[in-house]
Formats: C-alpha cells, structure tokens, sequence
C-alpha cells in the first residue's frame, strides 16, 4: 500500500511537521527516501521479520517514517506513549520482547536507561533528536546514515523483505490503556490495517483534496487508523502532537478533516460559552439568536435538507456575526471532526452542529483496530456511533453486549491465551465489553459492561449517562466519577476545570487561592451542585446523585487515574479516594 501510494503520487506533499517554529513539508518520495534508510538501517542491525522495534515518542512525521520503516524491514512495531512512565515502558518492552527503541529525546532514552537491566531482548535505542552515542544508543541519522551503506551493499534485499511480508504477519502491537488491569499487547496484522484503510476508501471521509491534521498520540489505535488512511488515500496531513499549542497550529495550517477525542470538544464548548457570558448584553442577545437559527438549520440538515427563505437569510447573517468566529478557531475551513476514544455527548455535538460544525462520532476498539463504527457525513445522528463500516460485523447477546466479528478482528493478546479467549469466542467474535442497541442500523453505546452500577435496591445505572452529561453541561468541571455499586444511593467525586473556576472566582468576589482553598470554598460547591440538581431533575430518582465532593487535586494521568488518551480509571479514583467516598454515605 505504502509502495502504491508512492509510486502514484511521488511528488505530492505527504506530510507537514514543524522544525525550529516553522512548518516544513515532505513529499511521498522525500517520506520514502527516509523510510527505505531507516528500514536498512534495521537491516544492518539485524532486525528479523516480526521482531519488535518500538517507539516512543509524540506524534511527528518522524514517527509515522519510523512506523513504516520498521514494516518495510518486516519487523513489527510496539508503541508507547511519551507520557508513560519507567515502569509502564518496562512492562510493555518486557512482554513484547522488544529489540529495538526508537525514542524521541535524551529525556527518553534515560527513561529506557534506567530500567535497562529488566530488558534482556532489548539491543539498540534510537534518538531521533540528537544524542551521545554509545554501544546502547545511537542517533536516527546515524541509523539512518547506516542504512544508505548496507543498501549500497544489498541493493536487491531491501526489495525482497518487503516482498516477503505476508498479510496475517504481525504489523503493530498495541498496548490497551489498562482501565479495568495491566495492559495487554493486541496484536494487530498488515491485513487488519489494510481493511481499515479500505473501509475508509469506501466512507470516502478522508479525500485526497482535504487537507488532514494528525495531533492524536499514534501510540493509539484511532491515530494509527487515520495514519493508515491518508497514506492509502494520498490526502496531504499535517502531523503534530503539540497539544498545548493545538488551537494555534488549527488556525496557522487551515485543515478541512481533523480526528480528536471528546475531551478536545468539551474544552472548546466550554470557552466558547464562558466568553460568550462575558460579552456585553448586546452580544449575548445576537450569540443566543443565533444559536436559535443554527439549531433550526441543525434540525433540517439532520432530515437532509438545506435552509431556504428567511431561514436561509437569517442562517447566513448568523454565520457572518457568531459562527464564522467560532469556525475560525479551528482554522476556518472545517469540513467535519472525527471524535472517537470515548464517549462524546449529543449536547456537545448538536451544539457545534448549530454552529455550522459537523462532528462524526465513530467507535472502535484496539481489538477490532479501532474504526467499527462511524457517522457519515451525508448520513449522522447525534447520541450514536453511526453505522457499521463496510466489513464489520456485528450482533448483539442476550445481555446486551455489543459483538464485532469481521477482517479487523486482532490475532490475540500477546503472552496471554486466557485473557485472548475471554474476549474472543471459538467462532471469532469479539466481546467488547459495552452494552448497546441498534436502531435503524445506527449503533449507540449505553454503558460499559464492567461499570454498570448496581445499587443496593437493585436498581441498574449506567454511570457515563451522569458523567458525560455533566462535563457538557457544566464548564466548572474538568472529570467526573458517578459511586454507588452496593451502596444506598449514588454520589459523585468532582474534580473541578481550575482554570474556570478561578475565572469565576475573581468574577464573583471569591477567593481563589489554592485548588485545595477553591475544592473547599462553599460557594463553589454550591454553584456545581446547582448544575448537578439540574441533572438531577430529568432522572429518575435511584439515578440521581445525592451528594458530590470536589476533590482538592484533579484527576490526572500524572496521578496514575487518567489513561494516555484521558479515559479515567474508575477503580483506581475509587479506591484513591475511599475515605472521601465513605464519608458521603457516613450519615
């Protein structure tokens, strides 16, 4: 496929990536150059066909190059999070066998120092930014530098080990973000990945017009789908991990198709609505309009039809004044989002859609290579998954649980054949853990399995419903845990948006201090409990949550309650915080 794509567009631009503040393009035979060098490279030391080479290191075209360099050697690539610790790398370097580490800095490749001694199958780091080599570590360009030698060397060999790669051969080992245990390694093939980029050949989200940006981890299976896609499709992208300067870089590259988790969305809802209360009451009135035209026009398109008459005027006069301002902070030439990773709330999505945003909710696990599911752009409902892509099968148990079955479906976990039959069944379905329903072929989640609260009168309460509707509709909160499995009612552990917060403080006249002052200010709790008795009244009572507690720090991957992609561990926020929860039932 990479060859293909090459070979049919060698000029074209491949990929932007920032060096020293400033975007740089690469051309698909520039990408290839740097691939076939960092392939024999491999070659010269010794790589054999599906030995692991992994990466650590953000999201930059270095690493995509990297990712099909190790393909093109036959090897199989593990990945890594930046943001995992020593301990997290050496569990997963360790079980995947790990030959070769490619690391984006020195601050890296002391991670992988430090736990050395518990990697015996690990030979070589690679630095891509620079290094001091040593007969442990060397530098990308040396590698690479390599590689030109040993191919001027073996100039038929290179060709031969491509050749040689078979579909069902193990492409990528992907660790899972360890919510519910210690990851396991999914293995995923060259077959699963070519069946994800056919199906998004057929969806036709990503064209080879648009102009696509990548900032999502691609130590994660929803990344790699959409670095699969643009190589098969030839769609320009630019790839950037730079989440801090996210906003910024949106505006500056003007991209049409962007792929981001639910956290992304719920930030931007929230300060769109909090600069809008700080407008004057002129503006509020015209934002409030506005938004009243945008979710007629919302209303319409969902039917497949487009505003006329005065609702065509108003829409585009609305544009012109709110929409088009909103737009711009994504770059201003949005053609629709992807979310996926974890649950998006309707609320948000219908939101931007008044707003002239279109956002594709999709759902996948790293089990079915992530893309199982997803809205299309002619054809969406908010609150669902969308529908089934072309080759994926799916039926549902007795129990509600949602089963995938299909060409995506991975090999197995690596190391741990009870684990792999547990989710899959002898006829080769996927378990997936999550409860669903289909309605006219569109899929909707309505909880995970493992969570499903059972309270102590019985009652069954998905606890996603609570947490997700209250990030959406309360711009003081930042995560959520819905509590109350064998208990007599449900609470929740808040931890507050202190950026927010603090905003309102001063606003208000209330002291901002410390996170722990502003957890502990009674004004502030009073001001979340007005939005969770909000919630509140629109559930039935065994639903509702009794009593909250703003926890005086936040959840954070840092603490070890957040995976990489911001999927909170509920067990461990529990038990983290069993003496708070004790104490909301002490009475």
């Amino acid at each position: 496929m990479f060859e293909h794509r090459v070979g049919s567009t060698p000029n074209g631009t491949a990929m932007w990536g920032k060096v020293n503040g400033a975007w740089q393009s690469m051309t698909w035979d520039e990408m290839a150059g740097r691939v076939q060098d960092i392939a024999c490279g491999l070659h010269n030391l010794g790589i054999q066909a599906e030995e692991r080479a992994a990466i650590l290191s953000a999201t930059r075209p270095e690493w995509v190059c990297i990712d099909m360099g190790i393909l093109c050697a036959a090897g199989c690539t593990t990945t890594i999070y930046p943001s995992n610790t020593a301990e997290e790398c050496a569990h997963i370097l360790k079980d995947s066998a790990t030959r070769f580490c490619f690391v984006e800095n020195q601050e890296q490749a002391d991670k992988i120092r430090s736990i050395r001694t518990q990697l015996p199958d690990l030979k070589r780091i690679i630095v891509v930014d620079g290094c001091e080599e040593d007969e442990f570590q060397l530098s990308l360009a040396s590698l690479k530098q390599s590689g030109k030698a040993w191919f001027e060397n073996n100039p038929s060999a290179y060709a031969s080990r491509k050749q040689g790669v078979r579909s069902e051969q193990l492409a990528t080992l992907i660790y899972t973000s360890g919510t519910t245990g210690p990851p396991k390694g999914v293995m995923l093939t060259h077959d699963n990945w070519i069946f994800e980029s056919e199906a998004i050949d057929k969806l036709s989200i990503l064209q080879p017009e648009d102009k696509h940006y990548l900032f999502l981890p691609l130590a994660h299976a929803f990344a790699k789908v959409l670095e699969i896609g643009f190589i098969r499709l030839g769609v320009p992208t630019v790839v950037d991990g730079d989440i801090e300067n996210l906003m910024e870089n949106l505006m500056e590259t003007q991209p049409t198709v962007v792929g981001a988790v639910p956290r992304v969305f719920e930030k931007a809802y929230n300060q769109i609505l909090a600069a809008s209360k700080k407008a004057s009451r002129t503006e509020q009135k015209i934002f409030n309009w506005a938004l009243r035209i945008g979710r007629q026009v919302s209303a319409l398109r969902q039917a497949g039809k487009e505003p006329s008459g005065a609702l065509g005027v108003q829409f585009r006069i609305a544009d012109q004044l709110v929409f088009s301002k909103i737009k711009a902070r994504f770059g201003g030439r949005i053609k629709y989002f992807v979310s996926g990773g974890a649950p998006l709330s309707p609320e948000i999505a219908a939101f931007f859609h008044s707003a002239d945003l279109l956002v594709l909710e999709g759902y996948g696990l790293t089990e079915s290579s992530a893309a199982s599911f997803v809205n299309r752009p002619e054809n969406y409902r908010f609150g669902s998954v969308g529908l089934a892509a072309p080759g994926v099968e799916i039926k549902i148990a007795e129990d509600g649980e949602i089963l995938l079955g299909g060409r995506g479906i991975m090999k197995g976990y690596a190391n741990q054949p009870k684990a792999t039959a547990k989710i899959l069944t002898q006829d080769g379905w996927l378990k997936t853990g999550d409860i669903g329903q289909i309605e006219s072929g569109f899929l909707r989640i309505t909880d995970r399995k493992k969570d499903i609260i059972v309270t102590a009168g019985g009652k069954n309460i998905a606890p996603q419903n609570f947490e997700n509707s209250l990030k959406a509709t309360s711009p003081w909160v930042s995560q959520v845990v819905m509590h109350g499995d064998k208990r007599p009612f449900c609470v929740a552990l808040i931890a507050i948006d202190e950026e927010a917060v603090r905003a309102w403080s001063r606003e208000h006249g209330q002291p901002t201090g410390t996170l722990v002052d502003m957890a502990t200010n009674p004004a502030i709790h009073a001001l979340i409990w007005a939005d969770v008795q909000a919630l509140n009244r629109k559930r039935a009572p065994y639903e509702r949550v009794k009593k909250i507690a703003l926890l005086p720090q936040g959840i954070t991957q840092a603490g070890g309650e957040l995976t990489p992609t911001l999927k909170v561990k509920r067990r461990v926020v529990e038990k983290a915080h069993k003496k708070v929860l004790n104490a909301l039932y002490a009475d």
